[in-house]
């Protein structure tokens, strides 16, 4: 049984095709789930919907706990993180990592911003030691063999490498630096595009996501089966 890690970014609460307004991404990601879960129901499915319930935002207060050793935190830095630690623990937990991530103003959410910020920490998802040099930093969660799964919407269009206004894409590759930082290098992405124009364009993006998000579930699902396999 593998477990899988579905998060929602968006700040609209619904999905498009369903409900006025509703999100892409969220009409992706729960479009991978419910196909992953027809594949493997066995598998457990952990929801964090950061859209709409952000963690909170990291303070001098957290930074302080954070920063301190574990034996030497008093209560006050233990509650300060308690958050930042559950965050941790599920992203530790997770075989899998599914995001439903809307570019906003050329980078991710704030909303997810503040996640990053909290799953980023020294001891628990990346390692520092001085005296390994000018190197002090490496990653915990390398040999986890975790993936991750990008789902993205963008108002324009050609933010994919090598097009048009790929330098203004600030989204999938901060996220990438982040997970890679942390160990987690497998990224798989996919996104819609032209939601500012409308129409034919959009609906043709939405089948295109769409069909590349069930090319996206049979193939790392086939890549479970594989795993357990060789691994029997």
């Amino acid at each position: 049984m593998s477990t899988l890690l579905h998060i929602d970014a968006s700040a609209r609460t619904g999905r498009s095709g369903i409900d006025p307004h509703g999100s892409h991404t969220r009409r992706l990601s729960a479009r991978f789930v419910e196909r992953w879960r027809a594949a493997r129901p066995q598998d457990r499915i952990d929801y964090l919907d950061v859209g709409a319930r952000p963690p909170a935002h990291v303070t001098g207060a957290w930074i302080h706990a954070a920063f301190t050793p574990p034996p030497a935190r008093e209560p006050w830095m233990r509650e300060a993180l308690a958050e930042s630690d559950r965050l941790v623990d599920q992203l530790i937990a997770a075989d899998l990592i599914v995001v439903g991530l809307p570019m906003y103003n050329f980078g991710v959410p704030a909303q997810f911003k503040a996640y990053i910020d909290n799953i980023v920490r020294v001891g628990r998802t990346f390692g520092f030691d001085r005296a390994r040099g000018e190197v002090p930093y490496w990653p915990l969660l390398a040999d986890a063999g975790k993936r991750l799964v990008l789902l993205g919407s963008r108002g324009d269009f050609g933010y994919g490498e090598g097009e048009r206004i790929a330098h203004l894409n600030h989204t999938e590759a901060s996220v990438r630096s982040v997970f890679g930082y942390m160990g987690i290098r497998e990224v798989h992405e996919l996104a819609v595009e032209y939601d500012e124009f409308g129409g034919e364009m959009l609906a043709q993006s939405l089948v295109q996501a769409e069909c590349a998000v069930d090319r996206l579930v049979d193939q790392l699902s086939a890549q479970n089966v594989q795993l357990i396999m060789e691994n029997a």
